[in-house]
């Protein structure tokens, strides 16, 4: 059962990723009073998702009733292009989704008000209001995991652009780099993602590992192979923010995602190269995120929150 506190409003948030969903009955404070985590049936079809957002929607509209609370509103945050405005996701690839009406589908399904955000930019809003980057006005979030993505605050607003804003791990670092799933060629995914740090060490070295986490632990032992493709990593990740902090001058740079789990592995080296390239520009600060696997969560809260009618 939900515990209340005094306040009988609470919110549902929504995190859909690629193999799991994390949900939670928020109140107003964005503090957690159930939570819920549920696999993504991914391997089902695109159908299949829906179906089960639908299904943990419910079940948490459900579990609030039970506690006396009263559902104001829901937020559901996905990957992929989402245009906020539409309730649309423009395409998410990882889901097999295309102009899905997703706000829409839900409201018919579950009988909830709901509004639909992207992941990495509810991250980033969760960071800025209550984690990492708390009182800036110029943040750049950077999640690296086995893609890149970012949210962008200017000015103390989210630069969402249609849904097409913050695709920092498509710039490219390399024109004859390896080919992207995007169509080009030498993105920054192809070189910093986590997914790229643990493929080009399998390639350089002959030994076949599944995660970055992995090349991190051989850095410790002096592996050539794991210092050479994490020296690949952090300067292209050092180019795109060298361009990033050309065009939009953040004052801190937030990272999050599985590569940031390395810590001052990452950070150090990262500093010491947007150290030596930046020459007039802001210089931001490099910090790592604060809130972890959680983020799109409340961000997605945020999103609710921020929906709800007064």
């Amino acid at each position: 059962m939900p515990e209340t506190t005094g306040s009988s409003e609470c919110v549902i948030a929504l995190d859909v990723g690629g193999t799991g969903m994390k949900g939670a009955l928020l109140d107003r404070s964005l503090r957690p009073l159930l939570t819920l985590r549920l696999p993504t049936p991914r391997a089902d079809g695109a159908d299949a998702v829906v179906k089960a957002i639908a299904v943990a929607l419910t079940t948490l509209a459900q579990r609030a009733a039970e506690g006396g609370l009263t559902v104001r509103h829901a937020g559901v945050v996905t990957p992929g292009i989402v245009d906020e405005d539409r309730g649309l996701v423009v395409y998410a690839a990882n889901l097999g989704w295309s102009d899905l009406p997703l706000a829409a589908l839900m409201r018919e399904r579950t009988g909830l008000s709901v509004s639909v955000g992207h992941d990495v930019r509810a991250g980033g809003e969760a960071e800025y209001a209550l984690g990492a980057a708390r009182g800036k006005r110029d943040v750049l979030f950077v999640a690296i995991g086995t893609g890149i993505a970012t949210a962008l605050v200017c000015d103390g607003r989210t630069v969402r652009a249609g849904g097409y804003a913050g695709e920092l791990g498509h710039v490219v670092v390399d024109r004859d780099g390896l080919d992207c799933a995007c169509g080009a060629r030498g993105c920054l995914e192809t070189v910093a993602s986590a997914a790229a740090v643990a493929a080009g060490y399998s390639a350089r070295s002959g030994r076949l590992i599944t995660s970055a986490a992995e090349v991190a632990a051989r850095l410790q032992h002096e592996d050539r192979d794991a210092l050479e493709v994490w020296d690949l990593a952090t300067e292209a990740l050092a180019s795109a923010l060298v361009t990033t902090a050309t065009l939009l001058a953040p004052e801190m740079v937030v990272l999050g995602g599985g590569l940031a789990e390395a810590g001052d592995l990452l950070l150090h080296p990262l500093r010491a190269r947007l150290d030596e390239r930046l020459t007039f520009q802001r210089r931001p600060e490099v910090v790592r995120a604060e809130l972890g696997d959680t983020a799109g969560c409340l961000g997605a809260g945020l999103l609710a929150w921020r929906s709800t009618p007064v």
